[in-house]
């Protein structure tokens, strides 16, 4: 099977290195339990950060820099060991309490330096071949980062192009195909003046002046498509809008519809116009959003080109 966070990449790194460390600290808890340590290696930041003070939860989380959760549940379970003991603070808030080894876990601390740390850091180097230290600072260096500005403040901050329009080629043309008759079988029936159109893009729509444009989703590829099929000396009918499931909620339509809007501006179409069907609200309403009326001349018009239509919409400039 191949390795797929490593095909995923970047956007998975954090996935990658639970991974790294969950493998890690699996062989370092061998090595713990074959020196009778009863503790796993989740615990051993606890008892480092122990060794000769006692804090506060919230100190033990400043000090190890994971979340509160996680540093009471290692706790507990150090109590549960009897390695470590809650005690009410002195001389400070009385709701505060204090963590601190037992005689016990002092032992369990100084069996791990002695048998434990040694061992697991020379494999951490071999690992390395002998060298590990431009990784850990690696490591510093992101932690830095992270401590100044989180994962998704940093997101917040990328803005790739997630939707790009791309123009007809005959390469795309199985697409506006697909795209379209899938919409097209799950909410009517297929009617001829579809299947006219579907099955011969090119010499219906684009050799006689019309437009089809595509949208492409980073990631998904082709997911929507839409078309201007020229009708008059500038008429133009906006037609054979479809936008796949698997894009649904990316705003891909609307950058569609916006994009073919744009080249219908260009190309000086007037009338702009679409014909639908009551079944598709959803569509009515971006058009709506986008500058469309519904539209009794164009119904009269155009309307008996599909058997579906009761809905005609004209395009009014904003």
């Amino acid at each position: 099977m191949p390795d797929l966070l490593q095909e995923l990449g970047p956007a998975f790194l954090g996935s990658r290195l639970k991974r790294l460390g969950e493998r890690m600290q699996a062989g370092a808890a061998r090595v713990a339990s074959d020196a009778g340590l009863p503790v796993q290696p989740a615990h051993m930041p606890l008892l480092a950060a122990l060794d000769g003070q006692a804090l506060t939860i919230g100190q033990l989380v400043q000090a190890v820099g994971i979340s509160q959760p996680g540093i009471t549940r290692g706790i507990g379970q150090l109590v549960d060991l009897g390695l470590a003991e809650s005690a009410q603070s002195q001389g400070g808030d009385a709701r505060q309490r204090t963590i601190s080894l037992t005689a016990e876990g002092r032992a369990v601390l100084a069996r791990a330096r002695l048998y434990v740390w040694p061992q697991v850091g020379e494999a951490v180097k071999a690992l390395f071949g002998g060298q590990p230290e431009a990784f850990m600072e690696q490591i510093a260096a992101v932690e830095a980062a992270l401590a100044a500005t989180s994962i998704d403040a940093l997101a917040a901050q990328a803005t790739p192009d997630i939707l790009a329009i791309h123009e007809f080629s005959d390469e795309l043309a199985s697409e506006f195909h697909d795209i379209n008759a899938e919409w097209i079988h799950a909410m009517f029936k297929m009617e001829a003046a579809d299947r006219e159109v579907l099955e011969n893009p090119r010499a219906k729509i684009v050799d006689p002046g019309g437009v089809i444009l595509f949208v492409e989703a980073r990631g998904l590829g082709i997911v929507g498509t839409c078309a201007l099929q020229k009708t008059g000396a500038r008429s133009f009918e906006l037609t054979k809008m479809g936008v796949r499931e698997s894009a649904r909620g990316l705003k891909a339509g609307e950058f569609l519809l916006e994009a073919i809007i744009a080249r219908a501006v260009q190309l000086g179409a007037e009338p702009l116009y679409l014909l639908s069907n009551a079944k598709c609200a959803a569509a009515i309403h971006l058009y709506e959003k986008l500058g469309f009326a519904h539209d009794a001349a164009i119904m009269a018009e155009y309307g008996a080109r599909y058997a579906r239509c009761d809905v005609a919409m004209r395009y009014r400039a904003r």
